[in-house]
């Protein structure tokens, strides 16, 4: 009878242990099973021979195999992650801001906190989506603002109106299968401002940045982006980052939505987390008062 009855519990254990089992191995897989396309797989190409760059891509930095940085940070967070940090050559000044923002202020005056555009090249840590045609490539953001890049591709020069913006004006040309990408028309003024940061550690860009991308798809599951970062406003000199991100088969861009509590005169209610808002707004005993 006892020889029964311990068979039995042995039976029981031993059935909700594989359970147990079956049921880590599931959440296993549905944590780090995401599908990515085979290695070696050459690049789509158009009709007309071009590389396709189509799809959607995981953050850069941020696949499943991709390496570590140097500085341990994604690239939405420092976009000079895989530099050395006398490898960013900031003037002077940008170095104090930078040292500012970062070390004494921890990022609080991003200006992505207050739901203002990223900007060209700043990325987020969420999927983007590559849309393209022959006249005309579309970057589909999911992080930030669910903002949008495009880039004209019809042979056409840059709109001299485009001044001061976030994104800019790009236009883009084809090396062989390099996409080369030039965008004028960006930052604010001398970059002292929190209009618009390189990323949320706090690099400073300003109205002279010009930004040149080398786009690249070596094979199928991977974009790669070289961006040489030239703003003689606030760096000695121009400067390249490389960031490379996986293609998501089975993954589509979701809607995000940013919005800052603010009341019915558009001031921020919740500005006790942040210094100073870029629209000249600041926090006294919480609440939101123009800075004289």
């Amino acid at each position: 009878m006892f020889k029964k009855i311990a068979l039995v519990i042995l039976t029981l254990v031993t059935a909700q242990a594989l359970l147990c089992l079956a049921s880590i191995t599931a959440f296993a897989q549905l944590g780090t099973g995401r599908q990515v396309a085979p290695k070696g797989k050459p690049a789509s190409r158009t009709e007309d021979g071009k590389v396709d760059f189509s799809g959607v891509y995981q953050a850069p930095g941020r696949a499943p195999g991709d390496p570590p940085s140097k500085s341990g940070e994604g690239y939405s967070h420092n976009i000079a992650r895989d530099l050395d940090p006398d490898q960013v050559p900031m003037q002077p000044w940008a170095k104090e801001l930078f040292h500012q923002r970062f070390d004494e202020d921890e990022s609080k005056d991003d200006p992505e906190g207050f739901c203002l555009p990223m900007g060209t090249p700043r990325m987020t840590p969420y999927p983007w989506e590559i849309v393209q045609t022959d006249k005309l490539m579309l970057m589909l953001y999911e992080g930030n603002v669910h903002g949008y890049r495009q880039i004209f591709l019809d042979g056409r020069g840059h709109d001299p109106t485009v001044k001061e913006t976030y994104w800019g004006d790009s236009i883009g040309r084809w090396e062989g299968d390099t996409l080369v990408i030039d965008t004028v028309g960006l930052g604010f003024g001398d970059g002292r401002n929190n209009h618009s940061w390189l990323d949320a550690d706090g690099h400073p860009r300003t109205n002279k940045l010009h930004i040149v991308e080398r786009l690249t798809r070596p094979e199928l599951g991977r974009v790669v982006d070289q961006i040489t970062i030239d703003d003689p406003g606030a760096y000695t000199r121009p400067w390249t980052v490389v960031e490379k991100s996986a293609l998501a088969p089975t993954w589509e861009v979701e809607e995000t939505i940013c919005n800052e509590n603010q009341d019915a005169h558009g001031q921020n209610q919740d500005a006790q987390h942040l210094i100073a808002l870029p629209h000249g707004v600041a926090a006294v005993d919480g609440n939101s008062e123009k800075v004289k």
